[in-house]
């Protein structure tokens, strides 16, 4: 039964829109087999019958040495798939046609989605797709993927093709290998274009020999004030995002409140055990809320980021700063994840779904892990003011900041050579696409598609780990003495000293792990003895209350300026929070590289902390 189909196209050929219309949430995600580059396989009905769909690694040809291009074309050539669906810009059809030159000489069924024709009409573009279908050989399909009226006739002509296929009839004529190897991929490069200009000639209307750029791309392509404006609008759309999902997250902080009491009413009244009352109205309730919040900020993200992609500003501010991020390893559309990671590293993390290939999207989530998040700002001035002046708080702020420069180096030295090998790399190969309208109804779609798939998948991550938390700190009595993680943190303090942290700060430092803005909560229970460790952690964002005046009195008898330094650093550096723990995950799909990606972020920053104690030592 012939039922299996691959998607083929260049990234940003809408690839992506076209198998998530197709197969919605009945996806499944994982890797290839030996190789770091993201599998992605789902399934739709259609009149009765089950079809499977395979998103190929999206590649700009089929002949390099690339994972992406190795496992595309293998899996078109061994006829794993019985139809290959061929994703073109209808709007930038010459360049995009390569792709169909490459996949000529395989002989496989196929059909030609002419995707973006809206884009290609408001260029009052005209393109003639009957006669291409009868130059090709197979169907040819006029389509927008980010419209849902076509997807009908699509999946109606996928059946069609799956019962009787055809294949391209015309093949490219390559040269026979002659001269050096550079020669003959040059010979036969010419002649997949050559190929492609036969193949077009007279079915395009459009025949601009010069191509000026806008007053707009005059603009943001400029060297220096280019870089400003991307920057400056990468910077209001985060603002936007967080504005967006703001009523998300706060209607997700009520959870906790809404079920906190009259669960554990309930609960007591029935003598229920403590240990599972507070399971029941503090774990579970506040794990629902963190997940909310979670998916709250993902579909903010991907609302405004969705939109500027679709308009075409993202490849601007990819152009941009490509020159600048090569030296990490990286391309340019890193950028806004790297970015976006100053306000939130779950946005960044999910931010990285722009990247081409799963090697650069993981590389760069490392990186982005670098990045102090927003809640890591609120924390941080309030400690250092506790033990230094204005002026010497400034110098923590700045030293933060240069080596966060040191330790994306670091990352991408340590993480690149695996993901994104020396030989592989190359600079940022993209299309200047046009500007054009959104498309809101598909861009919200999506969104809301992420955020759900986000919300689902990392229930299950956070609760298990928040119950591991609860394990560690969890008392019976109420006081810290009693938990799991005093016992632990007291008797490991010897170690822990080694790297300038006692075990009261070393508990800080665990809690950093968990979430930042429960450090503050969490140094006020061990410090101060007002409330418990669980209720610090899980409550701080919206119940807690700390008196940072006491606190700060009570910290500056018992810690060190050194000790406190080092402990500033440590929570910085550390594991940037649960939530963005389980979104690694959850975006890669390799357990392996976020525990790899997480192991390092801990021992960095206990090394680090190590360094500063010390040092500090020595001259404070």
């Amino acid at each position: 039964m012939k039922d299996r189909i691959a998607l083929l196209g260049q990234p940003n050929s809408g690839k992506s829109t076209v198998y998530n219309a197709l197969t919605g949430s009945r996806q499944h995600v994982g890797n290839w087999p030996g190789k770091t580059v993201e599998k992605n396989d789902g399934f739709y009905t259609y009149k009765g019958k089950r079809y499977t769909v395979t998103d190929l690694p999206g590649s700009y040809g089929l002949s390099g040495n690339s994972d992406e291009e190795i496992i595309t074309a293998d899996f078109i050539k061994t006829g794993q798939a019985d139809l290959v669906c061929i994703l073109v810009d209808a709007s930038q059809l010459e360049r995009s046609m390569y792709m169909v030159a490459e996949f000529a000489a395989m002989s496989k069924p196929a059909i030609l989605l002419l995707n973006m024709m809206d884009v290609a009409r408001s260029q009052k573009k005209e393109i003639d797709h009957v006669l291409l279908a009868e130059r090709l050989g197979i169907p040819v399909l006029p389509f927008t993927a980010a419209e849902s009226s076509g997807y009908e006739a699509l999946k109606e002509l996928l059946a069609r093709e799956l019962e009787s296929p055809h294949s391209l009839r015309s093949v490219p004529k390559l040269p026979k290998e002659a001269g050096s190897a550079a020669e003959t991929v040059h010979a036969e490069s010419e002649a997949k274009y050559l190929w492609v200009r036969d193949m077009l000639a007279g079915v395009t209307g459009d025949r601009q020999a010069h191509f000026e750029l806008s007053r707009r791309d005059r603009r943001l392509l400029s060297p220096v004030l280019g870089k400003f404006l991307c920057f400056g609008t990468i910077v209001v759309g985060f603002l936007a995002a967080m504005i967006i999902c703001l009523p998300l997250m706060g209607a997700g902080s009520m959870i906790p409140q809404l079920l906190n009491k009259p669960i554990f009413n309930l609960l007591t009244s029935w003598n229920v055990h403590p240990w599972l009352v507070s399971i029941f109205s503090i774990i579970l309730p506040n794990t629902l809320y963190f997940c909310v919040a979670m998916s709250g900020f993902v579909f903010g993200v991907n609302l405004v980021f969705g939109y500027l992609e679709e308009i075409g500003f993202l490849a601007r501010a990819a152009y941009q700063f490509d020159s600048l991020l090569s030296g990490l390893g990286l391309q340019g559309k890193a950028i806004c994840p790297i970015l976006m990671g100053f306000g939130c590293t779950i946005g960044g993390t999910c931010g990285t779904r722009v990247m081409d290939n799963w090697g650069q999207r993981m590389l760069t989530m490392a990186v982005v892990w670098a990045v102090p998040c927003a809640s890591i700002w609120t924390i941080i001035p309030v400690i250092s003011s506790m033990f230094f002046t204005p002026l010497q708080t400034m110098l923590v702020i700045v030293g933060i900041l240069l080596y966060v420069v040191v330790l994306m180096t670091v990352v991408s030295k340590v993480f690149g050579r695996t993901l994104v090998p020396e030989n592989a790399r190359s600079g940022m190969i993209m299309e200047l696409p046009p500007y054009h309208k959104p498309h809101w109804k598909h861009i919200a779609k999506e969104a809301l598609l992420k955020a759900w798939d986000i919300f689902r998948r990392a229930l299950r991550t956070v609760t298990l780990i928040s119950l591991l938390f609860w394990v560690f700190s969890y008392s019976g009595s109420g006081n810290v003495a009693d938990s799991l993680l005093y016992k632990v943190g007291t008797a490991i303090e010897p170690v822990t000293r080694i790297f300038g942290l006692g075990w009261r700060t070393f508990m800080g430092f665990l809690s950093s792990a968990f979430a930042k803005q429960a450090v503050l909560g969490v140094l006020n229970v061990v410090f101060v003895g007002d409330g418990t460790v669980l209720d610090a952690t899980f409550r701080s964002a919206f119940s807690v209350a700390t008196d940072n005046a006491v606190l700060g009195n009570a910290m500056t008898e018992a810690v060190s300026k050194a000790e406190a330094l080092a402990f500033m650093c440590a929570c910085t550096f550390n594991i940037p929070c649960v939530m963005a723990l389980s979104t690694t995950y959850r975006e890669s799909h390799s357990l392996k590289w976020t525990v790899r990606i997480a192991a390092f972020y801990v021992c960095g920053a206990l090394v680090l902390s190590c360094i500063v104690y010390h040092i500090a030592a020595l001259v404070l």
